[in-house]
């Protein structure tokens, strides 16, 4: 008499991985993002590891995640994935402030964002 199972967010072909609290702006971190959507992973891998972008190495790491997933959990083929989404959300904002002329105040926004990255297995049309 438990709880009915949830049944799985995505399809049986799909694998995921969410990177929270990124401590960079989700303006930023998207930019990064559209690198990588719609390629196969290992193309999206590469161009992540010579991005010159500082995130660019966590984005790296939560697709290798994906990737992990996608093999390990899902028995998946490394080798047909592709970036089927990869979308960026805001959390939280840190405030702070530093002093300015004449006693006043000047407020600086600390951002984070969350990334998640969806992998497809996609079958080879020859």
């Amino acid at each position: 008499m438990g709880k009915q199972a949830t049944p799985r967010a995505l399809a049986d072909n799909e694998a995921k991985a969410v990177a929270r609290n990124l401590r960079v702006s989700p303006q930023k971190l998207n930019l990064v993002a559209q690198l990588i959507r719609g390629k196969k992973v290992d193309k999206a891998l590469a161009d992540l590891t010579f991005s010159e972008k500082r995130i660019a190495r966590e984005v790296k790491k939560t697709l290798e995640s994906a990737i992990a997933n996608a093999e390990n959990n899902h028995s998946l083929d490394v080798d047909d994935l592709i970036v089927a989404e990869a979308f960026v959300g805001k959390a939280l904002v840190m405030k702070r402030f530093t002093p300015r002329a004449r006693g006043r105040v000047g407020r600086i926004a600390k951002p984070f964002s969350n990334l998640t990255i969806v992998v497809r297995q996609v079958e080879e049309a020859a």
